[in-house]
């Protein structure tokens, strides 16, 4: 049963292949270079051009033919193009011959017998040889090139694919870490007004659990969004705000036009959470928060600063500002910079400079 089925389906499948490799580019390159052989030989031959085109046509479609059955069906051990070489090789005096052994009727004792008959059939068969051979090794040429260029766009796009997990296993790893460092960050800010006594603390745990609510679904995006981040900064600066307000200023300006670019999640959050711990809350009398973005051609700048203590007191940075630049790189590639200097007289600056990602 099953060498029957192999059998019945083997021919169906040949033939396709077969129409698949005798593509229109090759039955046109046939065509023409038995055209440019008949404008060769036709000084040489005395038949007519007509009769002679006919000729060079049969055997230039012939060979043609051989050299795609070749490469559709050749022995497992003989390699393909060696396959496809020896058939144009005996296609070419062999379909030259058949042409004269029609011209005769199948008469040969009177084929060989013509002089100019057993000339033509030479200069045909051997012409037709030579230009058959050189157009089926520029033909595997071009073939084994497409392979290989074939092959290099699969292995970029290979790396490529490899590359993209990778960073994405990266930034799922930093986030991870950013993700308890800004919430117990936050919880301690709410105990130490629980300890305190302080008044603010009722209104201020509601408008942290109102803040973790909208919160929550970033932390397990790897982008959100400018728009997003905007959101998230104004909710927390106004969270801080409640803790205290005689010592603490802001202002956020996100350019409209950017507030659809994308953006890992949370990173504008760690640059405003680190302004407010490390910046404004050692200071005595506090300070202003500015957070700004904007486009600069192709180049975005999304500024954090502060009027808190400065760098010189916060050399060390934490968790999310050590993992900042790894996320940045990580998303928008190895040009993406975080910039940290010293504001005049006091405080701090921290610009992310990046392009956008397409």
């Amino acid at each position: 049963m099953d060498t029957k089925t192999s059998t019945a389906i083997a021919p169906a499948g040949f033939g396709r292949s077969l129409l698949i490799e005798l593509t229109m580019r090759r039955i046109g390159i046939a065509l023409g270079a038995s055209i440019v052989l008949t404008l060769l030989l036709s000084p040489i031959f005395i038949t007519s051009f007509i009769e002679l085109l006919g000729r060079t046509v049969f055997v230039g479609m012939t060979l043609l033919i051989a050299f795609t059955l070749a490469g559709v069906w050749h022995p497992k051990w003989l390699p393909r193009w060696v396959t496809q070489v020896l058939a144009v090789a005996f296609a070419a005096p062999l379909a030259t011959l058949a042409i004269y052994v029609l011209k005769v009727d199948g008469d040969l004792p009177a084929f060989f017998h013509s002089e100019e008959r057993v000339s033509g059939f030479f200069f045909l068969s051997i012409s037709a040889l030579l230009i058959g051979l050189v157009l089926a090794l520029g033909a595997l040429f071009r073939e084994r090139d497409a392979q290989v260029r074939a092959q290099a766009l699969m292995f970029q796009l290979e790396k490529e694919t490899l590359e993209r997990q990778a960073a994405d296993a990266r930034l799922s790893v930093l986030q991870a870490q950013i993700e308890p460092h800004f919430l117990f960050n936050t919880l301690a800010n709410v105990q130490s007004l629980i300890e305190s006594g302080s008044p603010r603390a009722v209104p201020v745990f509601k408008s942290l659990i109102d803040y973790l609510r909208a919160a929550m679904p970033q932390l397990h995006q790897s982008a959100a969004t400018l728009g997003n981040e905007e959101g998230l900064v104004r909710s927390y600066l106004e969270l801080m705000l409640m803790r205290m307000p005689d010592r603490l200023q802001f202002s956020v300006d996100i350019a409209e036009d950017l507030h659809s670019i994308k953006f890992p999640a949370m990173a504008l959050l760690t640059l405003v959470e680190n302004a407010v711990r490390h910046g404004i809350d050692p200071s005595e009398e506090g300070g202003r928060i500015e957070v700004i973005a904007r486009r600069d051609g192709d180049l975005i700048c999304v500024c954090v600063s502060d009027t808190g203590i400065g760098m010189r007191e916060t050399a060390v940075p934490g968790t999310g500002l050590s993992n900042l630049q790894q996320r940045l790189n990580a998303f928008y590639g190895d040009d993406a910079l975080l910039e940290l200097s010293e504001q005049t007289p006091h405080g701090l600056r921290a610009e992310l400079l990046f392009t956008e990602p397409h």
